[in-house]
């Protein structure tokens, strides 16, 4: 596991304020991070750097061989997309608030729906 992510024994939540700090290691590749909102969310708005893995295709999907934070539109999503990784032995942690929070507490240029 990343020494820069929480202990996935003491929650399946990352803050939007957490990922932001996580930025250079997701451009380094250390850590995947996965939007798992359904293809018009993903052509409206999305973080950059993102990787694209809609939840209703979560199943067949290769997950990352890294660490993976998924985020949705609120939060809810990618809670199940989390647990569902994480039922198959993947590092995952979900971001609270999804992309609507990202844009309130990180970057306003995202646009919001």
């Amino acid at each position: 596991m990343s020494d820069l992510l929480p202990d996935p024994e003491t929650g399946i939540e990352v803050t939007p304020v957490q990922v932001a700090e996580l930025l250079p290691a997701i451009q380094r590749g250390e850590i995947a991070l996965i939007d798992c909102r359904e293809d018009d969310e993903w052509r409206f708005n999305r973080i950059e750097g993102a990787r694209f893995v809609p939840l209703s295709r979560f199943a067949e999907a290769s997950p990352p061989e890294v660490p993976a934070i998924v985020y949705c539109h609120h939060g809810m999503r990618s809670l199940r997309a989390t647990n569902y990784w994480r039922q198959r032995g993947v590092e995952a942690w979900s971001m609270s608030g999804g992309i609507d929070q990202w844009s309130a507490q990180i970057d306003p240029a995202v646009p919001v729906y």
